[in-house]
């Protein structure tokens, strides 16, 4: 079933407004007001939508931020019935700090389109459509990975650029990006942007790898699905209580890769709102008493594809 196009604008303005309420605590060093604020915009603006929507990824279990809770109803109950993922603050330390790339982010399916990641980790890789989608595996070496990139792309591996997070668990993979001589964007934070920065050529992102948010490889899927891009996903499980939460989901193989057609099925609207400028796209700005901000949109079946301006009166 293919989602109505009016609510790629209603997404869009959803995350704009949540981008809006937690735009002013930039650089106020208060990544939790910041997450409120943004959490409880969204939340109101979602309430307003005539959908019937369930939150199947929530966000902020593990930092113990404010939630928009896993199995929250939201909307009027008058539309389709509609699964939601949800991250209202991407880099939150982005926003307390004044740093680039602080995203509000939102993805929607249909009822039962959309996977219910646990609240884990995950290892990942998402390379563009312009690489097949055999060449990578998360059972590849790092080397092999890169090379096959590489081959697709018809590039020197030294020209390859490689996204990960810079994290003290990735020091053995960037040892290994750097003896390749591969070109290196780490990232300290934001693992969703990090992701899309693949799409398309612009970004200058060859590979995106590494381990991060599960719920967020979820909601990332969604755009990369819409770009027919190539991810594939294998949750880490750290204790037993997060394998008895994983199991209670419904997964059953610990240790199972998934891909984009496991993750995400059918129509799905992906919507990422700068709240600080960043690579995706920029922040909320103000021009006399108006308030503009930028959405990065896709709607897989509406072979619908780009950056959204949006103007507010204030």
């Amino acid at each position: 079933m293919e989602l109505d196009k009016k609510l790629v604008k209603q997404l869009t303005n959803v995350t704009s407004e949540a981008a809006i309420a937690c735009n002013k605590y930039v650089g106020q060093n208060d990544k939790i007001k910041a997450d409120a604020a943004a959490t409880e915009a969204m939340r109101k603006n979602l309430n307003k939508l005539n959908i019937d929507g369930k939150v199947v990824i929530g966000e902020g279990e593990l930092d113990k931020a404010p939630m928009l809770f896993i199995g929250e109803t939201l909307g009027t109950k008058k539309g389709p019935a509609i699964d939601i993922a949800v991250d209202p603050l991407e880099g939150t330390n982005f926003v307390a700090k004044n740093l680039p790339g602080a995203l509000s982010v939102i993805a929607i399916t249909s009822k039962d389109n959309l996977f219910h990641a646990p609240e884990t980790y995950m290892n990942k890789l998402a390379v563009g459509e312009d690489v097949p989608k055999d060449a990578i595996d998360l059972d590849f070496s790092v080397v092999k990975n890169i090379k096959n990139v590489a081959d697709a792309k018809n590039k020197d591996i030294t020209k390859i650029t490689a996204c990960i997070l810079d994290r003290p668990r990735h020091k053995e993979i960037i040892e290994n990006l750097k003896k390749l001589k591969v070109k290196l964007k780490l990232i300290s934070d934001g693992d969703v942007s990090g992701a899309l920065l693949v799409t398309e050529n612009k970004y200058n992102v060859d590979i995106f790898l590494g381990i991060g948010g599960g719920p967020e490889g979820v909601l990332a899927a969604c755009a990369l699905d819409a770009f027919n891009c190539t991810f594939q996903g294998r949750f880490l499980f750290n204790s037993e209580v997060d394998k008895k939460r994983a199991h209670n989901m419904g997964i059953k193989d610990f240790t199972k890769k998934y891909d984009l057609k496991e993750i995400v099925k059918g129509d799905s609207i992906f919507c990422a709102t700068g709240i600080t400028n960043g690579d995706l796209v920029g922040g909320v700005t103000k021009r006399d008493n108006i308030i503009i901000t930028e959405t990065y949109v896709t709607h897989k079946k509406g072979d619908f594809k780009k950056i959204v301006k949006t103007e507010f009166n204030t």
